[in-house]
């Protein structure tokens, strides 16, 4: 730990220093906002990069993804899957009897989230050489931050060359009559909770269609109510067309089309209703509101730099903020609003990091397209899986979204119940298989798997379509026989037709 106003040995030029530090402030060579993936992997490249670092965390250090989000949800999904698997397999289904044991899920799941404890990651934190600051932090002006510590005293750091805001996002709450009396769950009790018979689900986003998944397998009677015409509504359209026939035959009740305007709970602990456009009421014993994200830029003191408090930190393809004097400010992951994934995060990070190592070196950046200072895949090449079952898994440009950006496109669609790795992965297999090609370049602009076991599939199209390997390389890639990757073959044939 450095002591006040004395600066930790650097190994880096000095020459992007910030102004002169006060008695009261410890200085750090960076300074991270949020100790989630992305803050955690922003300080260990800048570690690396031999600069010191100050790592500040209000709540647990992993953040959303390692307690609320990516891995206690996929743990609640995970025996869902298995089990629809076994039972898809003639002999293997003879086998399965009953249905999951909740109890063994949810212990099985706060082992994943080791209890909500934070022992082993802020452990993790001291091993790469990186300090630990517990409290809530918020910008004071150029390269300095405060933090309102636990014990209710205010510690004051100061940076020489960057402070990264790593701070994420909070689900957001619409301002709907009834809302603060109903206390709804967000996606943080809906992966932390452990009994609910009857849930109500607003939302056919991610959160909404994995987490109907989730809870109703585990035995509770589930309502999902979506504003659109089908879940999913980014993805290609049979996406959201299989995974809402898929969830109405799992015994989920999906709605569509309908527009939710206020909640009700009388009694404190009581049931809830939802109240819909049509004057419909639909009564639950909780609900959850998955309705979006808001950024958590509220109280970080963004005004004391000249930007707009609770607002998106609008970034350059290195993670710079947009707006500020100077190279010292950095945005990364869900805050700049770029693709709101944790992997995308932890892609930036290391972008930043990197980026953030150069500049205290004294480097120019190089911002060519495929340079390790540009996160280029942002934009072109974002990878997702929904992990429903069956599984969806895509990565790049839906063909709507090639067509509206006025490129020349071919859709090529393939049944993946065809694929003889898929029909031995399950009996009935049902799924499909979509790539869209741009025909002016030759090369692959997005694909789409939808059915069970598709998840790691996602990284070789990822692989194609970010490395824009021309249509003729891939037919030099050849997929092992028999497995459900055989359909990257059968895609480029209907290709050629």
């Amino acid at each position: 730990m450095p002591e006040s106003n004395t600066a930790p040995e650097s190994t880096v030029s000095e020459s992007t220093a910030a102004s002169p530090t006060t008695a009261s402030e410890d200085v750090f060579d960076v300074i991270v906002i949020g100790a989630g993936p992305v803050g955690e992997n922003v300080a260990d490249r800048a570690r690396a990069a031999g600069l010191t670092v100050a790592l500040i965390e209000s709540e647990l250090v992993g953040g959303e993804c390692s307690y609320w989000a990516c891995m206690p949800s996929k743990a609640l999904l995970r025996p869902v899957a298995a089990l629809a698997e076994a039972r898809a397999v003639a002999g293997s289904r003879e086998a399965v009897t009953g249905k999951l044991d909740a109890a063994a899920v949810f212990a099985r799941r706060d082992e994943f989230t080791s209890h909500w404890k934070d022992d082993g990651q802020a452990g993790w934190v001291d091993s790469i050489g990186a300090v630990l600051v517990r409290g809530h932090g918020r910008l004071a002006g150029p390269r300095r931050v405060e933090v309102d510590t636990p014990d209710g005293g205010v510690r004051r750091l100061a940076a020489r060359h960057a402070v990264a805001v790593c701070t994420g996002s909070d689900a957001l709450i619409p301002d709907l009559p009834g809302v603060a009396q109903a206390k709804p769950w967000t996606s943080r009790q809906a992966t932390s909770g452990r009994d609910v018979e009857r849930l109500v689900i607003v939302g056919g986003g991610v959160v909404g269609v994995e987490m109907a998944t989730a809870w109703r397998a585990l035995g509770a009677e589930v309502t999902l109510l979506i504003r659109e015409a089908a879940p999913l509504p980014r993805m290609e359209p049979f996406v959201g067309e299989m995974i809402a026939s898929s969830l109405s035959e799992a015994g989920v009740k999906v709605r569509t089309g309908v527009t939710v305007t206020g909640l009700d709970r009388p009694t404190q602990g009581g049931p809830v209703s939802v109240l819909l456009a049509d004057g419909q009421k639909i009564e639950g014993d909780e609900v959850l509101l998955a309705v979006g994200r808001t950024p958590r830029t509220k109280h970080l003191g963004l005004e004391t730099v000249g930007l707009e408090t609770g607002s998106w930190l609008k970034v350059d393809d290195s993670c710079r903020v947009q707006g500020v004097d100077g190279d010292w400010l950095f945005a990364v992951g869900d805050v700049n609003h770029r693709a709101l994934l944790t992997h995308q995060g932890k892609y930036q990070a290391r972008i930043a990091g990197t980026v953030i190592g150069a500049l205290a070196r004294g480097e120019a950046l190089d911002m060519q397209r495929w340079s390790p200072h540009v996160a280029t895949a942002d934009i072109d090449a974002v990878p997702q899986v929904v992990f429903t079952e069956p599984e969806v898994g895509s990565v790049g440009k839906t063909a709507d979204e090639a067509r509206r950006a006025g490129l020349n496109v071919r859709v090529v669609d393939y049944d993946l119940g065809q694929v003889a790795g898929a029909s031995l992965f399950a009996d009935g297999y049902r799924g499909r298989a979509r790539m869209v090609v741009d025909l002016d370049r030759n090369v692959l602009l997005g694909v789409t798997f939808i059915g069970s076991g598709v998840a790691e599939l996602v990284h070789s199209a990822t692989v194609a379509v970010a490395g824009e390997v021309p249509i003729d390389r891939l037919w030099h890639a050849v997929p092992s026989y028999p497995t459900i990757s055989e359909v990257w073959l059968r895609l480029l044939e209907t290709l050629r037709g």
